[in-house]
């Protein structure tokens, strides 16, 4: 009788032993503590904003469930979804491109002055605000910026037949150019993390440069490339100041026409219907990193 009630008390769970979930509770709590201010703030600035902001899209002006302000955002500004769509994936295209090849060189290059010059200038527009970047891109891509002066000045180019870029090309120019050197500072890191003694057993064999990067390095790095080009397009569909600033007329990009229909209009439902389908492009990225994550995973 002694020995099975000692061998049933050697067996009871920890977590079943009386004032254990009490001990683990209070063993939580300065770490609770100490989340807790940054909880806050996410939830108070994002997460109730967001659902605020979703809520609002499906509201009427009599407080009913409605359609109708998706509806109008789709008829009114049908033209600029696409447009934005069209935009950001030509910029995501452009970005994975260069910061492929800076990554790439950074890493398998072999010039002694080559390699430290791009390393040191490549990360200069990191640190500049997108507003300085429209403002710089306006005055360098307009009909009689500096762009043009300078191929007029190398012969290259007739000044009378001189255009302006402030249009899809220079949003798609300027948005490469302040992203490459956040997607190749990430793609540059994990590029220097590998195995080098791979990329030189490939060498040693007669393999180049190109073949070593597309499929040596590059395959490596995939998940790396993927988790910067979505924070890219985060980052772009959330830009206000270089469309405001490159383009004046429609279509334009959707946060121009968010702002537009706030500040003229005061219509937060359609804005709102707007930023949904923001909402939708950046969730359709993340499933999509997300399903390639969980399929590299079950087969390694």
């Amino acid at each position: 009788m002694t020995a099975t009630t000692s061998a049933g008390a050697r067996q009871t769970p920890p977590d079943r032993v009386p004032g254990s979930a009490s001990r683990h509770l209070s063993g939580m709590l300065p770490g609770l503590l100490l989340v807790a201010p940054a909880l806050t703030a996410i939830g108070l600035l994002y997460a109730a904003p967001l659902v605020r902001s979703l809520v609002t899209a499906f509201v009427g002006e009599d407080g009913t469930f409605t359609f109708a302000n998706l509806a109008k955002a789709l008829e009114f500004y049908g033209a600029d979804i696409l447009f934005s769509i069209l935009v950001t994936l030509a910029s995501l295209a452009l970005i994975a491109a260069t910061s492929i090849a800076i990554a790439g060189y950074l890493t398998l290059g072999q010039s002694r002055w080559a390699v430290p010059l791009l390393r040191w200038m490549y990360r200069w527009p990191l640190f500049i605000p997108f507003i300085v970047a429209g403002q710089t891109a306006r005055s360098f891509l307009a009909r009689n910026g500096m762009l043009n002066t300078l191929l007029a000045d190398a012969g290259v180019l007739d000044a009378a037949a001189a255009q302006s870029l402030l249009d899809w090309r220079g949003l798609v120019l300027t948005f490469a150019w302040k992203q490459v050197p956040f997607v190749t500072l990430l793609l540059a890191g994990a590029m220097a993390s590998l195995d080098r003694s791979t990329i030189e057993a490939a060498r040693n064999l007669g393999a180049g440069r190109f073949r070593c990067l597309f499929e040596i390095v590059l395959p490596q790095v995939r998940p790396q490339l993927f988790v910067a080009l979505v924070l890219s397009l985060v980052t772009l569909l959330s830009v206000l100041s270089v469309p405001v600033m490159l383009i004046s007329g429609n279509p334009t990009m959707m946060t121009a026409m968010m702002a537009h229909r706030v500040t003229y209009y005061g219509d937060y439902a359609v804005a709102n219907a707007l930023g949904l389908f923001s909402y939708l492009l950046t969730a359709a990225a993340a499933w999509a990193y997300l399903r390639m994550s969980l399929k590299e995973k079950a087969n390694p």
